[in-house]
C-alpha cells in the first residue's frame, strides 16, 4: 500500500450508519469523532473534538452495516478523497471524506 495518501483514525461514530444499495454492492457513510487533549496557558486541560466523514464500499460497507452503531469505537485506515457539487442554489460545495479500506472494531459498545 502506498504511503502517499494514508489516514489512520481511532474514534467514536457520531450517528447511525447510512446505507445506499446499488446493483453491484453498497455504500456506507458515517461520521467519526476524534478527540485531542492539551493544556492551555492557564493550566486547564482542554478537549478538542474533530469530526470526519467516512465512506466505505463493498465488504467494508457490509461490516459497517452489521457491526457499527452510533457511539461505537472503531479504528479505520483509508485515504482522503475530495469532491465537489453544486447545491440547489448553484453554490459550489466541497466535501472531504475518508474512504475506508480497513476497519477494526474496538470497545464493548
Amino acid at each position: 500500500m502506498s504511503l502517499r495518501n494514508k489516514v489512520t483514525l481511532i474514534g467514536h461514530t457520531g450517528k447511525e450508519v447510512e446505507i445506499v444499495n446499488f446493483e453491484k454492492g453498497m455504500k456506507a457513510t458515517v461520521s467519526l469523532a476524534t478527540n485531542d487533549y492539551y493544556t492551555n496557558s492557564l493550566g486547564e486541560k482542554v478537549e478538542e473534538t474533530q469530526w470526519h466523514n467516512l465512506v466505505a464500499f463493498g465488504k467494508t460497507a457490509e461490516i459497517f452495516q452489521k457491526y457499527v452503531q452510533k457511539g461505537k469505537e472503531i479504528a479505520i485506515e483509508g485515504k482522503l478523497t475530495y469532491r465537489t457539487y453544486d447545491d440547489k442554489d448553484g453554490q459550489k460545495r466541497y466535501i472531504t471524506e475518508i474512504r475506508v479500506e480497513e476497519i477494526l472494531l474496538l470497545g464493548t459498545k
